[in-house]
C-alpha cells in the first residue's frame, strides 16, 4: 500500500510543481510586463516634458538647457537632441553608462527606421532608449532621445522572482504538507482495508479494519469487516461441518473408499486402513487397478464404471493368515448436471455374522447328530426287546444296559446344553464365597483316580505350601477342573501321565493341568472352546463326552473373572493354564 501512497503522492506533487512553475511564470511575466511598460511610460512621460520644454517659443536656450539638465537629473536619465541633419543640439545628463558614438552609430538609424515613437534596450549596456521625433508629420525634422540605465529594472525584477520564488517555494511546502496529511487522511483506511483484504486472501478471517469515517472509506472498511465476519462465520460452520464428517467417516466400522471420476482414489479411512493393513502414503492418489491387490475389488469398480449403477456384492479375501468374509456395496457419484464425479465404496466386515451363522449350523447339526445316535440306539434296542428278545434274559439284560448307557448320555448331553444355556444367559449370577483350591482339587482327585487307574494313566497332584483361598463358586469351580482333569485322562493313552500343578501367588493362583496325550494341532487350538468341536471325535463319543466341556469351562472361567490358555503340541500333550484371582476386580 505505501507503493500507492509514494504514486498519489508523486503525482500530487508534480501537479502542484507544474501549477506552482506555470504560476510563478505567468506572475513573473506579468510584473516583468508591468514594471517595464511603467518604466517605458516613465521614459514616455519624460521625452514629452522635456520636448515640450524644447518647444516652447517662450524659454531661451540657456533656460531649456537649464531645464532639461534639471529633469534629466530629476529622472537620472540622459537626453539627447539631434536634428534633421544629426547634428547634435542638446545633450545633458549623468548617465555613466550612456555611450554618444554608439547612439549615433547604432540607435540613430533603428529610430529613423521605425520612422515614429521608438523603444529599444541595451541588455548589453543596461541601457533603454526612448526616441519621439521633434516634430509630429516626420522624424526627419529632428528626434529626442532619452536613455536611462535599466540596473533598477533589473534589481527590481530580481527582486520580484525572489520574492515570487520563495512565496510559490513556501506555498508549496504548505501545499505539501497538507497533502500529505489529506492522503494519510484518505489513504489509511484504503491501506487498512487493503491489509484486511490481504489478510482474508490468505485465509485469516479474524482480520478486521477500523470504521473511524462516515463517508465513502468508511464504508468500504465497514463492508470489508461485514465480508470478514460472514467469511469467518462460514469458515467456522465449514469446518464444523468437516470435522464432523471426518469424525464420522475415521470412525465408522466399515472400510470406506472415495474413487475420482478418473479412476484415482482420493479418500481411504481408517477402518479400511486396518482392515487390509494399508500404508495411506503409498495407497491414496492411486490408480484403482494398481492400488488393489484384490482381483475381486477391480471388477466391482469396473462394473460400477461401466453400468454406472449400484452394486452390493459379498466377497471372501484371502487377508495375511486368514479369509474374512466382507459385503461390499458400491454407488457412483453423480452430480447435479449428471456430473460424473467418482465411486464410493464401502466394507462391511461380516465375518463374524458368517462365523456365528456357521456356528449355529454346526450347532443344529452337531445337535441334531447328538441325540440322533441314543435316540436311535434306544429305539433299535426297544424294538427289538419288544420283538420278542425280552424272552431271553441275558440279551435283555444286555439290550437294557445299553439303552442305559445312551440314556444317561442322553441325560448328560441335555444337562450340558442346560448348564451352557444358563451360564451365557445375560443374569447368570455365582454363588461366590471363599474356597479352599486345594480342599476342591483334591475332591476332584478322589472322584477321577478310579478313571485314572482304569486307564492305567498316572494323575499326579502339585500343591503350594499353606492355604490357598479364593473367591468363587464351588461347584462351578469343581465343574472346570472336573471337564479339564477328565479330558486329560480321556485323551492320555495308556502308561501316560496327567499332572495338575496348583501355584499360589499375590494376588492370584494359577492351576496347570498338563497331559502326555494326543496333543492338538496349532490349526484347532482357536476352535477348542466352541461347542461340539471335538478333536478325535470317535474317542470323544466312544468315551461318552458331549463336546460342550470346554465351551462351558471357558464360560465358568470368564465368569470368574479368570482368563484360560493353552498350549500343545501333536504327540507330545496339551497344558491347560486357568488363572483366577483371589478377589473379584474387573479385569
Amino acid at each position: 500500500m505505501s507503493r500507492f501512497r509514494s504514486r498519489f503522492l508523486f503525482a500530487l506533487t508534480t501537479l502542484i510543481i507544474a501549477v506552482l512553475v506555470g504560476l510563478g511564470l505567468l506572475l513573473g511575466q506579468i510584473f516583468d510586463s508591468y514594471y517595464m511598460n511603467s518604466f517605458k511610460d516613465e521614459l514616455r512621460k519624460e521625452a514629452l516634458l522635456a520636448k515640450s520644454i524644447y518647444l516652447d517659443d517662450q524659454l531661451s536656450g540657456e533656460s531649456i538647457s537649464n531645464l532639461v539638465a534639471e529633469l534629466s537629473e530629476n529622472f537620472n536619465s540622459h537626453i539627447t537632441i539631434i536634428d534633421q541633419n544629426d547634428k547634435l543640439i542638446l545633450d545633458e545628463g549623468e548617465n555613466t553608462n550612456h555611450d554618444h558614438q554608439f547612439l549615433l552609430e547604432e540607435i540613430l538609424p533603428l529610430i529613423k527606421d521605425e520612422g515614429k515613437a521608438f523603444y529599444y534596450t541595451d541588455k548589453n549596456n543596461n541601457i533603454a532608449y526612448y526616441s519621439i521625433p521633434l516634430d509630429e508629420q516626420s522624424i526627419d525634422k529632428g528626434v529626442l532621445i532619452i536613455n536611462s540605465s535599466i540596473d533598477s529594472l533589473i534589481r527590481v525584477n530580481q527582486q520580484m522572482w525572489g520574492i515570487l520564488g520563495a512565496s510559490l517555494g513556501l506555498a508549496f511546502i504548505i501545499i505539501l504538507l497538507l497533502g500529505i496529511r489529506i492522503t494519510a487522511q484518505f489513504t489509511r483506511p484504503i491501506e487498512s482495508a487493503t491489509q484486511v483484504a490481504m489478510e482474508l486472501a490468505k485465509g485469516n478471517y479474524k482480520a478486521r479494519t477500523y470504521e473511524d469515517h462516515l463517508d465513502e472509506t468508511g464504508m468500504l472498511s465497514q463492508s470489508i469487516n461485514i465480508l470478514a465476519r460472514n467469511l469467518q462465520d462460514m469458515t467456522r460452520a465449514q469446518e464444523m461441518q468437516q470435522d464432523r464428517l471426518q469424525t464420522l467417516i475415521e470412525n465408522m466400522g466399515s472400510g470406506l473408499i472415495l474413487i475420482d471420476g478418473r479412476g484415482y482414489i482420493n479418500l481411504v479411512n481408517l477402518a479400511y486402513k486396518e482392515l487390509f493393513n494399508v500404508d495411506s502414503a503409498k495407497f491414496l492418489y492411486q490408480l484403482y487397478h494398481d492400488a488393489f491387490t484384490h482381483h475381486e475389488i477391480i471388477e466391482i469398480v469396473e462394473e460400477i464404471f461401466m453400468t454406472e449403477v449400484k452394486v452390493r456384492k459379498q466377497l471372501h479375501l484371502p487377508l495375511a493368515i486368514e479369509r474374512r468374509h466382507f459385503e461390499v456395496y458400491g454407488a457412483p457419484i453423480i452430480g447435479t448436471n449428471d456430473e460424473w464425479k467418482g465411486i464410493v465404496l464401502v466394507f462391511h466386515d461380516i465375518s463374524e455374522l458368517k462365523k456365528l451363522e456357521q456356528m449355529r449350523k454346526d450347532f443344529v447339526a452337531n445337535v441334531s447328530h447328538e441325540l440322533k445316535t441314543p435316540i436311535t440306539s434306544i429305539k433299535g434296542f426297544s424294538e427289538t426287546l419288544l420283538d420278542g428278545a425280552l424272552s431271553d434274559k441275558q440279551t435283555a439284560e444286555y439290550f437294557l444296559s445299553i439303552i442305559l448307557k445312551e440314556s444317561d448320555r442322553l441325560q448328560s448331553l441335555i444337562q450340558d446344553l442346560l448348564d451352557l444355556s444358563k451360564i451365557e444367559q445375560q443374569g447368570f449370577q455365582l454363588s461366590v464365597q471363599n474356597c479352599d483350591l486345594k480342599e476342591i482339587i483334591e475332591d476332584i482327585r478322589i472322584m477321577l483316580e478310579g478313571k485314572a487307574k482304569e486307564k492305567e494313566v498316572n494323575l499326579t497332584i502339585h500343591y503350594p505350601e499353606g492355604l490357598v483361598f479364593i473367591e468363587g463358586d464351588i461347584y462351578r469351580l469343581k465343574q472346570i477342573f472336573i471337564n479339564l482333569i477328565s479330558n486329560a485322562l480321556t485323551y492320555t493313552p495308556k502308561e501316560g501321565s496327567v499332572s495338575v500343578t496348583l501355584e499360589n501367588f499375590d494376588e492370584h493362583t494359577m492351576i496347570t493341568v498338563s497331559d502326555t496325550g494326543i496333543g492338538i494341532s496349532t490349526e484347532e487350538i482357536p476352535r477348542i472352546f466352541e461347542r461340539f468341536y471335538r478333536v478325535d471325535r470317535a474317542r470323544s463319543r466312544n468315551s461318552g463326552g458331549t463336546g460342550l466341556g470346554l465351551a462351558i469351562v471357558k464360560h465358568l472361567v470368564e465368569a470368574h473373572k479368570g482368563q484360560i490358555s493353552v498350549q500343545s503340541k501333536i504327540g507330545e500333550g496339551t497344558t491347560f493354564s486357568v488363572k483366577l484371582y483371589k478377589k473379584w476386580i474387573d479385569k
